[in-house]
């Protein structure tokens, strides 16, 4: 199906053709991938280019990734948030992750197809990565506590970007209870002011930053 993605090109002007091109493609593969596996609401798939890729990039509102850095995407399902940001940030790398095999399986073909180098993926359990990285993205796969508890020790303890290393994750509704019962100090970007529209009101970009000292 043919999607709008001019609400992409409203909020990211910077967009190359090469870019534009990718995103577009994504979004068809996600669309016919969903007709086979239920990566998004079925009825919401008219909505992807705004609830789904806008969503996942307001992440790069909160915080762009400096050339170099490695981030690692838990729980990604169909690709959400680490393909849309990947294409954003070529000189970045993404290790995208799921337990869930059929997932995983979209995942390659999209990164396949559309020819993202930067970009790789593993069927695994966030704690069970061996490798460290600057961020750990996602998009409310648990409560905060529990996701803390699968990744400190997957977050690198050098940084060089413009916020501290640590998490990155998308999630809306009240928060308060989450926030008192991990030991970090999260702050939450409200998503509507980086994109306002109605579909993004208390919703957040949270950013966790992970010491292990």
């Amino acid at each position: 199906m043919d999607f709008d993605l001019q609400i992409l090109e409203q909020h990211f002007p910077e967009l190359t053709d090469l870019q534009k091109d990718r995103f577009a493609a994504y979004a068809n593969l996600i669309a016919e991938w969903n007709q086979m596996i239920n990566l998004i609401s079925r009825t919401d798939i008219e909505n992807l280019p705004k609830k789904h890729i806008l969503h996942s990039l307001a992440i790069a509102k909160a915080m762009p990734f400096k050339d170099g850095t490695r981030i690692m995407d838990v729980g990604t399902g169909g690709g959400f948030p680490g393909i849309p940001l990947a294409i954003l940030f070529p000189e970045c790398g993404f290790h995208l992750v799921d337990s869930i095999g059929k997932k995983i399986k979209v995942v390659v073909d999209c990164v396949h197809k559309l020819e993202l180098d930067n970009v790789s993926a593993e069927q695994a359990r966030a704690e069970k990565v061996s490798n460290q990285y600057d961020f750990i993205v996602a998009r409310a796969v648990t409560q905060l506590p529990r996701f803390m508890n699968w990744i400190r020790k997957r977050v690198k303890r050098t940084a060089f970007n413009d916020f501290p290393n640590g998490v990155f994750y998308l999630k809306g509704g009240e928060l308060s209870d989450e926030f008192a019962s991990i030991k970090e100090n999260p702050t939450a970007y409200p998503i509507q002011e980086f994109f306002d529209y109605e579909e993004f009101q208390e919703k957040y970009v949270i950013h966790i930053p992970v010491s292990r000292d």
